[in-house]
C-alpha cells in the first residue's frame, strides 16, 4: 500500500441515473427531503423557452411542494445574476434550491443554497474553504453533457469585465445529482460537441494532474474517457440518441467527481481568458487550446497520455511517445468530425491579442500548478499562436 499517496475523496451522496427521472423529481425530492415544502427552481431563459421545465416543476406539485421559477441565469453569470437570485430565494422563503441547467445555472444554485442560507456576503466566501455554515438542501439536475458541475464543489463568477472568481468549498457538493438524458435532446450538434469535449478535457486533466491525482479519481477518469469517447460522435450526428446522450450524462457526471478531486490543469487556465475576453462558450474554449496544451505537456505527461489514448483508440499501437500523439490526433479528429470551431481565428481572435490572452492565462496559478509540465508566460502565448 506504500505505492500510493494519501487522498481524500469527497462527491454528492445520492445520484439518481434514470431516463424520465427529472419527470419524477418531486418523489425523488419527497424521499430524500420530506420536509421540503417551498422549491426554488434554478434555469436560464433558453432552457426555460424549451418546456422542458414544465414536468420537473408539475412533478413537484403533486407531491406537495410549491415552487418558484427563478429563469435569469446567463451563461458566466455576474455577481449581481447571483445576489438577485439570493433575493428571489429569501422572498420565496425557499427551503431546497435545485438546479436544472448547463453548468451556469448549477453553479448559481450552489451559491444560492449557501448565501441563503446564511449570512456570509458573497465577497467573503471567494476563495478556497471560505464557507461557514450550513447551507439549503441542493438538487441538481444537468441538461448538458459538459461541466459536471453537478457533482463538484466549485462554483465559477465573474466579477469584472474579463475577471471571474471561484467558490470551492465542501458545502457546494449537491445532496442529490439527477441525470435524465430526455432534459438534453434538444441540445443542437454543435453545443452537444463543444460540452462533450469539455467533459472528456476534464477526465484527461484530472488524470495527469500533478496534485491531489489518486487511485479512486483515476478510474472514474478512465470510465468517464471511455463512455464519453464512445458515444461523442454518435450524440452529435443523431440528437434523439438517448442511449448515447444517458451515457454522455454518465460520462460527464464521472470526469466531473474526477475532476472535483484531482483538479485541472493548464487547458482551463487557457481556456478562461479566451471565455472571459471574448465570450466565447467554456466548452469550446478549451476544446480550442486542448491539442495544444497536450503536445506542450508531452515530454511530460507521455506515459499517462499514452494510457488514456488505449481507451479512446482502443486500436492504437506502437512506442510510448506514439500512443501519447494519437491520443492528440484523435481530440482533434473528434473537433473536426463534429464540425466545431477549431482555430481561435474562427471565434474572432486575432495576433494581437495573444499577448493579453497570456497575460490573462498566467494568473490562473490555481490550475497552472495541477499542469504535468510548467507553463511560462512564453510557453502560454507559444501554445494561444500554435491555436491561432
Amino acid at each position: 500500500m506504500n505505492d500510493f499517496p494519501a487522498f481524500t475523496f469527497s462527491t454528492v451522496a445520492h445520484i439518481v441515473c434514470e431516463l424520465g427521472a427529472a419527470g419524477r423529481l418531486g418523489e425523488h425530492i419527497a424521499q430524500g427531503f420530506p420536509t421540503a415544502r417551498r422549491a426554488l427552481l434554478v434555469t436560464d431563459p433558453g432552457f426555460l423557452k424549451t418546456g422542458l421545465v414544465d414536468a420537473p416543476a408539475a412533478s413537484l406539485q403533486r407531491a406537495g411542494i410549491q415552487v418558484t421559477i427563478y429563469s435569469n441565469v446567463v451563461a458566466d453569470p455576474p455577481e449581481q445574476t447571483v445576489l438577485d437570485a439570493v433575493t428571489a430565494a429569501r422572498q420565496h422563503g425557499t427551503d431546497i434550491v435545485i438546479g436544472l441547467g448547463g453548468g451556469s445555472s448549477m453553479d448559481v444554485a450552489k451559491l444560492i443554497a449557501v448565501l441563503a442560507g446564511g449570512d456570509q456576503q458573497i465577497g467573503a466566501i471567494y476563495g478556497i474553504g471560505n464557507v461557514k455554515g450550513d447551507r439549503l438542501p441542493l438538487v441538481q439536475i444537468p441538461t448538458t453533457a459538459g461541466t459536471g458541475s453537478e457533482v463538484t464543489n466549485i462554483a465559477i463568477v465573474t466579477t469584472g469585465a474579463t475577471t471571474k472568481m471561484g467558490v470551492v468549498a465542501p458545502q457546494l457538493y449537491a445532496d442529490m445529482a439527477l441525470l435524465d438524458a430526455e432534459l438534453t435532446l434538444g441540445l443542437p450538434p454543435a453545443v452537444t460537441a463543444a460540452t462533450g469535449i469539455d467533459a472528456m478535457v476534464h477526465a484527461i486533466e484530472a488524470y495527469t494532474s500533478r496534485h491531489k491525482k489518486n487511485p479512486l479519481s483515476d478510474i472514474l477518469a478512465r470510465k468517464a474517457l471511455g463512455l464519453l469517447s464512445a458515444n461523442l460522435i454518435a450524440a452529435c450526428e443523431d440528437g434523439r440518441n438517448l442511449a448515447a446522450r444517458q451515457a454522455m450524462l454518465l460520462g460527464a457526471m464521472l470526469a466531473g467527481q474526477a475532476f472535483s478531486n484531482a483538479p485541472v490543469a493548464a487547458v482551463h487556465a487557457l481556456a478562461y481568458p479566451i471565455g472571459g475576453t471574448f465570450h466565447v462558450p467554456h466548452g469550446l474554449s478549451n476544446s480550442l487550446v486542448l491539442p495544444h496544451v497536450l503536445r506542450f505537456n508531452l515530454p511530460a505527461a507521455a506515459g499517462l497520455y499514452a494510457e488514456l489514448a488505449e481507451i479512446v483508440v482502443p486500436e492504437v499501437s506502437g512506442s510510448e511517445e506514439a500512443r501519447a500523439e494519437a491520443l492528440v490526433v484523435a481530440m482533434q479528429q473528434i473537433a473536426t468530425i463534429t464540425g466545431i470551431q477549431r482555430t481561435l481565428q474562427q471565434v474572432g481572435i486575432k495576433e494581437t491579442d495573444l499577448d493579453q490572452l497570456a497575460d490573462d492565462a498566467m494568473l490562473q496559478t490555481r490550475l497552472l500548478g495541477n499542469n504535468p509540465r510548467t507553463v511560462t508566460r512564453d510557453d502560454a502565448r507559444a501554445i494561444y499562436a500554435a491555436a491561432l
